[in-house]
Order: structure tokens, then sequence, then C-alpha cells
């Protein structure tokens, strides 16, 4: 087997190989094949707008962010243009953009710091490589072991921890912090050095930013059919200057600290790196301190970032297209393709890690965007802004870009989501508090993964101690109980097994009185492990000694499977038919003969039971009155159940009534026929049934408590009246 092995690896990568290769999968994973024969002078025009509104939005957006994550502006804006320009190809989500994030800036500053640029391209450069190796192993479902409260407490604590971060800039101090609650302490130390000037133009820039977000809102913005071409003219201006407020307030507050350079009021940007970055691979060794680092250090430096910005830029991402695709059906797997490749090709022009930002999003949406197109107009303002104003960057004042920052994040605090998940479910507000308490005071990164465990291990709990529903079922007159159905309300696997058996026999000793017929309901039961098995093997050993019935309902074909490679004989119905049937069986029990290896003894207290079906007895209880008991030879059926053997070698009568154990199924006929007119006697102890394709022989006089010794070919419980 081993020799076949490396020629049949080679036969499966030949075979992927085509298949990745073939035409209809390069049509898929390049979406742009679908609309742009379709593209015409409509589409044109939506983008050419959509992508101005977002080219005016990401420019500030992207050196802001840049700001976050501890690098010069020019590297905000390098990572600006290269993604949206790969995902016009292989986008599927024409309302995506794709560019730098408040969250991703602030994890490539927790993880890059150290490092410097060096440090923020190369996590780019992996951060690509991670996401096409998850969307290559079909691994994007892991992303959906983040549940939304811990994606909302993430999303608040980051959200307060990078405006927290911003407050030293709008009050023109400058000074280094490390988490949250330093960051106050030093604000309340250095608070007599406020720059009133830089506070005065933050605070003024943060309201009109707040009012100019209002605006695109207005009833009287809103185009609607009458109005004439000069109107509908005036309202796009209108919306187009509620969309691109963050480049008015930069662009004002440049031309303000320009105006007055001579007499600077205010903290500046500085010098901008000017011109387009040059094209070239990330830098795998870096020097830190004086000291040369090679890629394993670097590694070992980032740690757990490698996998966290990763996790983070698919999660982002995937949201947005859900929130934006319309209804369509959303393809993950290629939205993860076109993410990793756009931090892949972006690191090789400098850029810092990417992903979709759902504030752009939200603007290309409403601007009336066609394809995914306008991510070229987008990219070409871009570049433009490095190719010619760069030089002018220098005049920004800080305190503008901090209320741009500050504004973007404020709307990313999810308040409104407490109450709806308290209503939800209020064991959420668990993983929601205490990640969204670890994230703004431990580390960001630590309380996402803190979240995670915390829900990981409320489902392990919910798994291992399911809810278990436990109900009597009344007879048709409504008083006498016919059974205990217990229901469990989740699947049965190995950490739930121990509970669930215990539950199982709590409800057949208390609630059934250990007696009653307890009926195992399985239609939540999709699937068993060995575990589960061998627990209800021992749930029916517990039954047995008891001698009190138990049957498993409702059981799937994979669940009789599963149950039969174990023990054949299992006491299991499918259908609520089955489940009648055998209920309709024991309905007359008082008791249950419990079987063990293969011997069964049936207290003689009891009555004849006969059933029969053609030339086959399914089950047979013989009653004595006296002290001898009947025996007699194997039954000479098709598929006989039980003979019945005692020491005596041939066949006898009882006392009276007389019953014959028969040795032959024309012996069993005639008894049976010989016995009728007695047992329809009304005055008799004794009633005859007769019913579809089966005799049923009932008895009520009691007797003596004689043994039966039977031997069973098959595990069939026997009713004892």
């Amino acid at each position: 087997m081993l020799d076949h092995w490396p020629r049949t690896t080679s036969k499966y990568l030949k075979r992927e190989g085509r298949r990745f290769c073939s035409k209809e999968t390069l049509l898929k994973r390049l979406p742009i094949t679908t609309w742009l024969p379709k593209y015409d002078l409509e589409c044109l025009e939506g983008d050419i707008v959509a992508g101005c509104a977002v080219g005016l939005t990401l420019i500030p957006q992207s050196m802001a962010y840049a700001a976050v994550a501890g690098l010069t502006p020019n590297y905000g804006l390098y990572s600006a243009f290269m993604g949206c320009l790969v995902y016009v190809i292989m986008g599927t989500c024409k309302e995506i953009s794709i560019g730098p994030t408040a969250i991703n800036a602030l994890m490539t500053y927790e993880y890059s710091r150290s490092g410097g640029p060096e440090y923020a391209v190369l996590l780019c450069f992996l951060n690509g490589l991670i996401i096409l190796a998850a969307a290559m192993c079909n691994l994007g479902f892991l992303i959906n072991f983040i549940s939304r409260p811990v994606i909302c407490a993430f999303t608040s604590a980051a959200a307060i921890t990078i405006a927290s971060t911003q407050i030293k800039g709008l009050f023109g101090l400058s000074f280094k912090s490390n988490g949250i609650l330093d960051t106050y302490v030093k604000i309340f130390q250095n608070i007599g050095d406020t720059r009133w000037q830089d506070l005065t133009l933050g605070l003024s820039t943060i309201v009109v930013l707040l009012l100019m977000k209002r605006l695109k809102d207005m009833k009287a913005a809103k185009v609607r059919a009458g109005d004439t071409l000069g109107t509908r003219m005036w309202k796009k201006v209108v919306f187009l200057v509620s969309i691109g407020r963050n480049a008015i307030v930069v662009i004002i507050g440049l031309v303000t600290a320009y105006l007055l350079d001579d007499h600077q009021p205010f903290i500046i940007t500085g010098e901008v790196v000017p011109g387009l970055p040059a094209v070239r691979l990330p830098q795998f060794t870096a020097v830190v301190n004086g000291t040369t680092l090679s890629f394993g250090d670097i590694l070992e430096d980032i740690g757990s970032g490698v996998a966290i910005i990763p996790i983070l830029s698919i999660l982002g991402t995937v949201a947005i297209a859900n929130a934006f695709c319309g209804g369509k059906t959303l393809d993950a797997k290629q939205e993860m393709y076109a993410l990793g490749f756009c931090n892949l090709l972006g690191s090789f022009v400098q850029s810092m890690p990417v992903t979709g930002s759902f504030s752009r999003t939200a603007v290309n949406a409403t601007s009336g965007v066609k394809t995914t197109a306008g991510g070229i107009i987008t990219s070409v303002l871009v570049m433009l802004a490095l190719a010619f104003l760069t030089s002018h960057f220098k005049f920004i004042p800080k305190a503008s870009l901090s209320a741009v920052i500050m504004c973007a994040v404020l709307f990313m605090v999810e308040y409104e989501m407490v109450a709806p998940i308290w209503r939800a479910r209020r064991l959420d507000q668990l993983p929601l508090w205490v990640t969204f308490l670890a994230c703004l005071f431990w580390k960001v990164e630590y309380g996402i993964l803190v979240g995670v465990a915390v829900d990981l291990a409320l489902l392990l709990y919910s798994s291992a101690i399911p809810k278990i529903n436990v109900s009597t079922i009344k007879k048709e007159d409504g008083v006498k109980a016919a059974y205990v159905l217990v229901e469990p309300c989740t699947g049965l696997f190995f950490p739930s097994v121990d509970y669930v058996r215990a539950a199982v026999n709590k409800a057949g000793i208390s609630t059934a009185e250990g007696s009653l017929t307890v009926v195992l309901d399985c239609c939540h039961l999709t699937g068993l492990d060995f575990t589960a098995v061998k627990g209800i093997e021992g749930l029916c050993s517990d039954f047995q000694k008891r001698q009190q019935p138990l049957i498993l309902a409702n059981a799937s074909p994979n669940i009789k499977k599963s149950l039969a490679c174990l023990d054949p004989h299992i006491k299991i119905t499918s259908t609520p038919e089955e489940l009648h049937s055998l209920l309709r069986c024991v309905s007359q029990m008082d008791a249950v003969t419990t079987l063990s290896n293969n011997c069964a003894m049936v207290h003689s207290n009891s009555v004849v039971c006969a059933m029969v079906h053609s030339n086959s007895v399914e089950c047979a209880m013989v009653h004595s009155n006296t002290a001898e008991t009947c025996s007699g030879e194997e039954f000479d059926m098709i598929n006989p159940l039980l003979q019945v053997t005692t020491s005596a070698a041939k066949p006898s009568v009882c006392d009276q009534p007389a019953f014959w154990c028969g040795t032959r199924s024309k012996e069993l006929d005639l008894l049976l026929t010989s016995l009728a007119t007695t047992l329809t006697d009304p005055h008799s102890s004794h009633h005859y049934y007769k019913k579809k394709r089966f005799m049923l022989l009932l008895g009520s006089q009691k007797s003596d408590n004689h043994v039966l010794h039977l031997t069973i070919k098959r595990h069939v419980s026997f009713p004892v009246c």
C-alpha cells in the first residue's frame, strides 16, 4: 500500500491542478470577467462618482490610520491604492472598499512598534499568505467560532482604545503611553501643557464633521422624482460635501496652518516622503537598536499577531460583504482569495495590513457604485495625491487628523447591542463583557482570545449539560400513565453521555417509579460517537437490572447503525407507528423480564401471553397454577424466538387451566383453536383477542411464584401482567 502512495498523491495533485486551472475555475476566481462585458456608460458614471467620494474619504483616513499604527502618513497612502486595484479584479461585492482600517492599524501598532515600517510591511505580506492558505484549505469556517457578542465587544473596546490614543493629539500633548489606563493617567498629568489652539481646532473639526455627516440624511437633500435638473445637481453637491467631509476639514486645517506658518499655532504632521512607493519585496530582516534580526527573530517578536491579524481581516471583510451583498449568496472563499492577494501584492508597495472598511463601504453604497471598477478611480486619486500633493501634507495639523479618527471610530461603539443581547439570551452577556473589559484594560488581541475561550466554554457546557425534558404521557382515559418520555434537546456525544444517562435513570426511578416504560426520544440525535454508544449500552443495562422497559424512539438510520454494531437486539423504533405497536405490546405490563446473557427468568404468577404472526411466535409466556411447570421442546417455526426448557424430557400437561407448550406450529394452532371457546366465554378469567395477523392470549388468574427458564434467541422483553 505504501508503494502506491506516491503515485496516488501525484494523481491527486495533477487532478486538483487541472481543476484549479480549468476555465470554469479561472472565471470563478476572476469575477471581473462576469461584469466587464456588460459594462456601459451608466456604470461608468456611477463608478466615477462613488470612486471620487471614497477617495476623498480614504486619503485623510489613511494618513490618520498610519499615525494610529505608529507610522508616517505616507505609509497610510501606500496602503490605500493597491487593495482597491486588486479587488476590482477579484472582488465579488461591488460596495466593499479595501484599505487601512482603525482596528487593523491598532493591531499593526501592537505588533510592529518595536520594528517600525519593516515589521508593518512584513506583517502585510504574512497576512496575505495566511489568508490565501486558509482559503485554499477551506478554513474560513473557523471564523464562525467568533460569536456576535464577542465581535461587538471587541469592536467597541477597540474603538474606545483608538479614540483614547487620539486625545493627546486633540489637546496638543506629546507623550508615550502603554494601555488605556496609562493614557488617561498621563493625560491628567500633562493637562497643564494643553495647547488651546490645537484643542480649539480639534473640537471645531469634530463638531463640523458630525454636522456634515447629517447633511446627506436630511429630507431636503434627498433627490425626488419631480426635482429640476438644477435642484438635482445642487442636492448631488450637498451629498458629495457630506461624504467628502473628512477631506474638506483636513484641507481647511491644512490651508489654515499654511497661512499661519510664520507663527505656526498648531502641531503639524511634518515632512512626508513624496512620490509613489518603490515596488519591491518586503524585507525579511530588520535592524532594531543596532541589532540585525533574522526572519525567525522577527516572527518570534511578532508572536500571535501572525494569526490574529489575518483572523480579524477575514472577519471584517466577510462581515461587511454579508451586510452589503443584497441578499445574494456570498462566496466567502473568493472574498478570502481577494483579500489575500490585496495584502500580498500590497506588501510589494510597502503597505501595512488592509481589510474591508465599513465606513468607506457605506459611502460607496450610498454614492451609487455600479461595479468594483469604482476602486480604480479611488486608487488613481490616492496615487495622484502621492505624486503631487505630499509636499503640502506636512501642513496638516495633527489635531485635524485626531478629530477625523475620533469621528470615524465614534460610531463603532455598539452600545445599542447590549439590550437585544440581554433579551435574546442573557448568558451571552458573559462573553460580551468579559471580551470588552479584557480588550479595554488588558490587550485588544488577548481580549478577543479570552472572549472566544469563554464562548467555547459556554458551548462545551451546553453540550455537556444539555437540556432534557421529562414528561408523563397519559393513556386515552387521561388518568393512568402510559409511559415516561425523555427528550434530550441536543445531540448526544461524549461530553454529555454521563449526564444524559443519569437524567434518564432518574426519570426511570422517580417519574416512572421504576416500573413504567421509559421512551428516550432520539429525534435530536444526529450521530453517536463510541463513548455515546457505550453510554447507551450502560443505560440499557441499568434498566435491565431494574426489570424496567426502555425504548429508543425516532432513531435515524445512522443511530440504528451505530447501536446495532454494539448490540443488534436493542429496542429501537424509527416511526410513531413502530413506537405505538411496541407500547401496545407492553401496555399490559406490571414489570419487565430482564434479559441477560441470552437467558431470562419469568415469574409464573403471570399469564399465558402468546403472539403469533403467521407461523412464527414473537412472544410467549406460560401460566401455571400449580407447583409443576410446563415444559416443551423448541418451537418449530420460522425464526423461532424462544424455547421453554426444564428438567422434564417430554411435553406435559399442567393443571387447570391447561395450556400446552407445543413442539410444532401445527400443535400450537390446534391448541389455540381448542381453547378458543373457553377463552371467549365472558365468565372465564381469560379473554381472546384476534386482530390483523396475530392472535393475543391474555389471562389474569394469579398463581404461585414458579419460575420458567427461557432460552432466548433474540433480545425480547416479556410482559408480566
